[in-house]
């Protein structure tokens, strides 16, 4: 095998790599606890596709910054539910929620991050809109006082749909305009 396959090769395995970890950021962050399941192991495919794909090292720094800050986040949400979970009759303040602060960070920045697809960028734009209906469906059910959770994820949502929108808007204006002369 010759060098020029074996890069294509690798290029299409990257590729492939990251499309698949992009799928899994968007289909676990549908309930985003559970999800972290699968959330965790996409940001990592979405590092390592980057890192194969040989692109610059500022693109593959934050790659892995979104796969460090998601594992730091998702550990201490699987470290807080071994111990019982927070508030209430656990015992542990609210404020140890903090810790699980980097995971919905760096999957936000996933999702809007320099090279995501147009098509990444319209699915995180859908899940920010669930996270608002999630909102409304907790204080529906529940009320105001039980809805703190919900207003954060709410949040996040609005966070995710902006950047979204922002990172659409760039790929807009830097898309190449067509000469009416050779149409």
């Amino acid at each position: 095998m010759n060098k020029t396959s074996q890069s294509n090769i690798i290029r299409v395995g990257s590729r492939i790599l990251i499309i698949v970890g992009s799928v899994a950021m968007v289909v676990g962050a549908v309930d985003p606890m559970e999800g972290s399941a699968i959330i965790l192991p996409g940001s990592g495919l979405m590092a390592l596709g980057t890192f194969l794909n040989q692109t610059d090292r500022s693109f593959f720094a934050y790659r892995m910054w979104v796969f460090i800050l998601v594992a730091i986040g998702v550990g201490a949400l699987w470290g807080l539910s071994q111990i019982g979970g927070l508030g209430g009759k656990s015992g542990h303040s609210l404020w140890w929620a903090l810790l699980m602060l980097p995971y919905p960070i760096g999957w936000s920045m996933g999702m809007w991050g320099p090279g995501s697809p147009r098509w990444l960028l319209a699915l995180g734009i859908i899940v920010g809109l669930w996270y608002q209906v999630i909102l409304e469906m907790v204080l529906t059910h529940r009320g105001w006082r039980q809805g703190g959770a919900a207003f954060f994820i709410s949040a996040l949502g609005a966070v995710t749909i902006i950047g979204c929108l922002m990172r659409l808007l760039e790929k807009r204006r830097s898309r190449p305009k067509e000469n009416p002369a050779t149409l």
